[in-house]
């Protein structure tokens, strides 16, 4: 019994001198916050995106399209279909440009195609390894190729 109580002490020493070590160099205290997902957003999230593929896809609906988009973007930044987001974005942003679709544009055709190659840039550079990343590559030349990132926000985020 002594044996099994000195050896609970000897780790539970041990612990307590290694703890602040391991948190020093670096030791994880959890999932990374960019990644953890809330379950009731990403619901949410999930509902909107099937509303903006349908006006995008069905209806020719392209400004509720992207207010859709918009929507998830500045409320859900993290959304684990966030790729395919900027993608339907893009596109009716485009196609708004074009004067495609059911719904009149409220924007000038120039900015309407700047916001299209912004969404599609920033799929491009944030998401690589996305099933949209070529497509919007493809647009993007039609555009003027990547839209070249803010040198302001570089310098900020330093």
């Amino acid at each position: 019994m002594k044996n099994v109580a000195l050896t609970i002490c000897s780790l539970a020493l041990f612990l307590f001198c290694a703890m602040p070590v391991a948190l020093a160099q670096g030791a994880s205290r959890g999932p990374d916050p960019t990644t953890v997902r809330d379950p009731e957003l990403e619901k949410e999230s999930k509902h909107n995106l099937e509303v903006a593929r349908h006006y995008f896809k069905l209806k020719k609906a392209y400004r509720a399209a992207i207010g859709r988009c918009e929507e998830i973007i500045a409320g859900n930044p993290n959304f684990a279909r966030i790729d395919e987001v900027l993608y339907i974005a893009g596109a009716s942003s485009l196609y708004l440009s074009q004067n495609r679709g059911k719904q009149a544009p409220t924007l000038a055709a120039d900015k309407l195609r700047d916001d299209a190659r912004e969404y599609w840039s920033r799929l491009v550079n944030e998401f690589p390894n996305s099933d949209f990343r070529e497509r919007a590559e493809n647009e993007l030349r039609s555009l003027g190729g990547l839209k070249p990132k803010d040198q302001k926000a570089e310098g900020a985020k330093q």
